[in-house]
């Protein structure tokens, strides 16, 4: 087999090694996932989107959600809203409290977010959305991207009258996650749309969609020649994921996850989500990421659902000690 080079990725000022990207999960990629993944040398994470509207009234919650105090840089932020000075404000609020880079959103298909014309709901409005981002761009000094899906509907507003507009505005790279926005995460990503658009353009393009494990990644970037990978769910319960790429597409080899690797790392993440949001939210926030984290392990089931009636550290200790 071939090895298959991934080069360093220039998003402006911001150069990143290996550019496998932690993508924003909602209600996930909080402050002890992002700790995890940057200790397994993911290059750049996420904070969960959020919204211009909500910051700029203030809102405690969303607030905390881009706290990232102690955090190692580079860490990216991504905006969502439609209204240009709403952003450019809520732009300027999240490069003053330590957003290396600034990523917006017309991927989300949420319907709560589709239903306010945000999101993915801005594919229907191509001049608003470079409005949107030219702004964005004029109002801060970190790096701008975006984040888009190939289209609304099928045959139905196309990402590409916005994606070519990019590069006169100042964005420095684009995410391009290969559904639909009425796929939502159904059938398969169409990787083709995404080399299709890195031939058009520019600036680099990051590929989004079902790059879960080495060999999908060194597919992906073989065939669409893309600058970086921009991964969500693939993290998931393998916190080691980068380094099995980056592994694979070097050697053409890589160790799977253990057992007892995926326990270190559940257990660290409990430990860091406890820090940050005390013993009663920690444990009840992190009973997901225990779903992911032991997939696939014997008794695996069993031991989920003992998990999500955990109210204590201890108690999930006891559990997780007859995993064998």
């Amino acid at each position: 087999m071939i090895k298959t080079k991934i080069n360093k990725l220039k998003l402006g000022k911001l150069t990143i090694k290996d550019p496998i990207i932690a993508a924003p999960l909602a209600g996930v990629s909080d402050k002890g996932y992002r700790r995890v993944l940057k200790e397994n040398g993911v290059p750049l994470v996420f904070t969960e989107m959020v919204s211009a509207k909500a910051l700029s009234y203030q809102n405690e919650k969303t607030k905390s959600l881009v706290e990232v105090e102690g955090e190692v840089p580079p860490i990216g932020m991504q905006l969502f809203g439609r209204d240009p000075k709403e952003i450019a404000e809520a732009g300027k609020y999240l490069e003053s409290i330590g957003a290396d880079i600034i990523d917006f959103n017309i991927g989300c298909p949420a319907p709560k977010i589709v239903k306010n014309f945000e999101g993915s709901a801005l594919l229907k409005e191509p001049l608003l959305a470079l409005k949107i981002l030219e702004k964005l761009v004029s109002s801060v000094d970190v790096p701008v991207t975006l984040k888009i899906r190939k289209g609304f509907a099928k045959d139905m507003y196309d990402a590409e009258p916005i994606i070519m507009g990019l590069e006169n505005i100042g964005i420095k790279g684009v995410f391009i996650h290969g559904r639909l926005r009425e796929e939502y995460y159904s059938g398969t990503a169409d990787w083709e749309y995404i080399r299709k658009i890195k031939e058009k353009v520019n600036i680099p393009v990051i590929g989004n969609g079902d790059i879960n494990t080495p060999e999908k990644a060194k597919e992906f970037l073989e065939l669409t020649k893309c600058d970086g990978m921009l991964i969500g769910r693939g993290f998931l319960g393998n916190p080691l994921l980068f380094k099995q790429i980056t592994d694979y597409l070097n050697t053409n080899s890589y160790q799977k996850i253990t057992v007892e690797e995926k326990i270190f790392w559940a257990m660290k993440q409990l430990e860091y989500t406890i820090v940050d949001k005390g013993e009663e939210l920690g444990v009840k926030e992190m009973r997901k990421h225990f779903s992911w984290y032991l997939k696939g392990i014997r008794n695996g089931a069993k031991i989920r659902n003992d998990i999500f009636t955990a109210n204590t550290a201890d108690d999930i200790k006891k559990i997780i000690r007859r995993i064998n």
